[in-house]
């Protein structure tokens, strides 16, 4: 059984649906909190799960490859029966391929048509993924949805280098794609949800050229493995690392364009509050960004009358809430004075109430943009 994405109905672009996935059902648009090692940080599980005004939570969160590959191993997590049960997470999960954690070791990697290899940023230890690892480390850790194995340009980058790099991530979602339909009943729990297996989406490069952009698009949406199987669904990467918003936006608008309507459309690395709900609209149905959590341990809190630093000196005697609008535990129990005193005396509850106050907001502005409402 497949990935199966209903969308119930459209307004303008913004399409309102439901992916429905082995561990769960998830509406879109969705924003999906990351937790690198397997959690979203300085945040429990059970607070994820009830976020929000309707009390829903996070539907689908992240976990990164590379980070969970060196630590604690994908195999202890497969034994101890997938991530799912190894964080204690019974929904749905996507796992990143752990490309763009690699490709971000500029001095500490070499690339090859065979893969990348690498060293740790912990311990220096030499370590090799070609497009089969990567697949086999994801099936190991059994998320819902995982990504082909691709390689993420820099910004800025020559015409050239993005052309070549484009044919790399080509030539590698398609091992990807073989190896995983040759491997997918691997997955740690694929006999005890009946026989489901993951969902494998493919990653659209190209840089910031729309001509390499729609090649990207139509090889991966025409592309096949032996049987005939392709893509679940497809992911927009390689943005948001450095160009202007504009052009972020016209290179979504763009490709959006060249993907299929029925399928899950994901733009990897976004963004703040106000670009997840322009780009929702414009119908990307998946987002993620380590923003919520990032910027809340920063004392960053995004809010309905804007972004607030809690640290001001302004607040050291502002006894309302963080945000009046808001719902979520951490503005109906404690003030802006207090968030701010937390982060001054380097208390570690400081990072978790800021981080579930904004990913409440997160959360409530999707749920907004699918209700209407927004």
């Amino acid at each position: 059984m497949s990935l199966r994405f209903e969308i119930h109905n459209t307004h303008g672009n913004l399409r309102r649906g439901t992916l429905h996935l082995p561990h769960g059902s998830v509406q879109t648009p969705v924003f999906m909190p990351v937790g690198t090692a397997a959690s979203v940080k300085a945040v429990p599980q059970d607070t994820l799960e009830t976020l929000g005004d309707d009390g829903r939570g996070a539907e689908i969160i992240l976990a990164n490859t590379y980070h969970l590959y060196l630590r604690p191993g994908h195999d202890l997590i497969r034994r101890a029966g997938g991530v799912h049960k190894f964080m204690s997470w019974p929904r749905p999960m996507l796992t990143d391929s752990g490309g763009f954690q690699v490709f971000s070791l500029a001095a500490l990697r070499k690339i090859t048509p065979d893969g990348v290899e690498f060293r740790s940023h912990l311990d220096g230890s030499k370590h090799f993924f070609s497009p089969e690892h990567s697949i086999d480390v994801q099936i190991a850790l059994g998320a819902d949805i995982i990504m082909a194995f691709d390689e993420c340009t820099e910004h800025p980058a020559t015409y050239e280098r993005t052309r070549d790099s484009m044919g790399l991530t080509h030539a590698w979602a398609l091992r990807s794609l073989e190896h995983f339909h040759a491997n997918a009943h691997n997955v740690p729990w694929f006999a005890e949800l009946g026989s489901q297996r993951q969902n494998l989406y493919g990653i659209v490069q190209g840089g910031m050229y729309k001509d390499l952009r729609a090649e990207s698009a139509a090889r991966l949406t025409e592309m096949r493995d032996a049987n005939g199987n392709g893509f679940d669904g497809y992911a927009i990467g390689g943005l948001a690392v450095g160009e202007p918003r504009e052009v972020t936006r016209e290179i979504i608008a763009h490709t959006l364009e060249l993907l299929p309507k029925d399928k899950p459309r994901y733009v990897m690395g976004v963004g703040y509050p106000d670009e997840i709900v322009e780009y929702a609209k414009m119908g990307v149905d998946q987002m993620d960004c380590v923003l919520p959590t990032r910027a809340a341990r920063h004392a960053l809190m995004f809010t309905s009358e804007g972004r607030l630093n809690i640290r001001g000196k302004k607040f050291a005697e502002d006894h309302g809430p963080a945000d009046p609008t808001c719902n979520c535990t951490t503005c109906r129990r404690y003030s802006r004075a207090y968030l701010r005193h937390l982060f001054h005396t380097g208390e570690p509850l400081a990072a978790t109430l800021a981080s579930v106050h904004n990913l409440h907001f997160y959360l409530e502005t999707m749920r907004h943009l699918r209700d209407g409402s927004l």
